[in-house]
């Protein structure tokens, strides 16, 4: 069975999702947003307002929330629309590195760099530039992006030339900003500059009356794909509505498509909670204890997510306190897919 990438912008994509959703009674759109509940109708209109404007954006919410395609909207929805968006992911680039990968670099400027390069900001003129994991970037490398943000021009990593640029910034975080400025995460003065338009991404356990639109829409894509007619087994649809979705929509998306890879004809979604195999830790303070025959793929699996979660979200904390370095802990949390990545999938 060949993979459908549910979350891609391509314009093919967005048309078939849009006959895809037209076809589930009640469920609205707005851009490549999906959703019907109220929380979800106001952020389709605060959209609406700011990506009319070329307001810096902020967007707080959740890992698994959309963020990115919200961003992804504003900028589809606003008169930028035909230029690039260029997306980054700040907490994966590592910090010797990020200020050539947003502005560039000459030939020589540093070991390694045999040849100049345009950066990111360069890459995203006349377009939108989205800066996911804001709170990542080291604060010394905040103060020139603060710069460029305030007076429109950067230099590349050893040059001289004053470049100017026209982009649009949209950043996003999944941590309280007020938090990330206290804990040293994030300069206030670029906190403001940021979130001249805040916007919050709401968590799927205050969307309720989403939940089976969004299943239903995200099996009926599969069908439509694989050319078949798999149904939600009525258990299913009591999971859909009585699991709370900590891992918000992307935990959704990935428990629809696991269970459609199983199904016959009925697809039977089974209820998170019972489903695990491997007994949780037991967390006391800043203390876990883990079963004995934990798998010790397993155990490290939750020791690393435990210790992100004690550290507030915050990855390089994380990473401190774990001995490894930023990157390693990124590919780790790749690879445990909805329940470590930060990435942001389909509303």
């Amino acid at each position: 069975m060949a993979s459908i990438d549910l979350d891609s912008p391509a314009v093919s994509a967005a048309q078939m999702k849009q006959r895809v959703a037209d076809g589930i009674a009640g469920l609205k759109s707005y851009g490549l947003l999906y959703g019907s509940s109220p929380v979800m109708l106001d952020l389709y209109e605060q959209i609406e307002r700011v990506a009319s404007t070329d307001a810096t954006a902020l967007i707080i919410g959740e890992s698994g929330t959309g963020k990115e395609l919200i961003a992804r909207t504003i900028h589809d929805q606003s008169s930028r629309k035909n230029a690039p968006f260029v997306a980054v992911n700040c907490g994966a680039i590592p910090d010797e590195l990020i200020e050539a990968e947003l502005f560039g670099h000459e030939k020589g400027s540093f070991t390694g760099a045999v040849q100049g390069r345009i950066g990111y900001f360069e890459h995203a003129n006349g377009g939108t530039l989205f800066l996911d994991e804001i709170t990542e970037m080291a604060p010394v490398r905040q103060v020139k992006l603060l710069r460029a943000l305030e007076t429109g021009t950067f230099f590349r990593v050893g040059g001289n030339e004053l470049i100017r640029g026209d982009v649009r910034v949209i950043a996003a975080t999944n941590r309280d900003p007020a938090v990330a400025v206290k804990e040293n995460g994030l300069r206030e003065d670029l906190m403001y500059r940021l979130a001249v338009f805040p916007l919050r991404a709401p968590p799927l356990r205050e969307r309720e009356s989403d939940r089976e639109l969004l299943a239903q829409h995200f099996l009926a894509l599969l069908n439509h794909q694989e050319s078949t007619s798999k149904s939600f087994s009525k258990r299913s649809i009591e999971t859909l509505r009585t699991w709370s979705w900590p891992g918000n929509v992307r935990e959704l998306k990935n428990a629809v498509y696991r269970a459609f890879i199983l199904a016959e004809k009925t697809v039977e979604l089974p209820h998170p909670h019972l489903a695990s195999r491997v007994k949780k830790p037991v967390t006391q303070g800043d203390a876990m204890s883990v079963w004995i025959g934990t798998p010790l793929a397993d155990a490290q699996k939750q020791i690393i997510l435990g210790t992100l979660k004690y550290c507030g979200g915050d990855k390089r904390r994380a990473a401190k306190a774990l001995g490894v370095s930023l990157k390693t802990l990124y590919n780790r949390l790749s690879a445990y897919g909805d329940e470590g990545t930060e990435e942001d999938t389909e509303q």
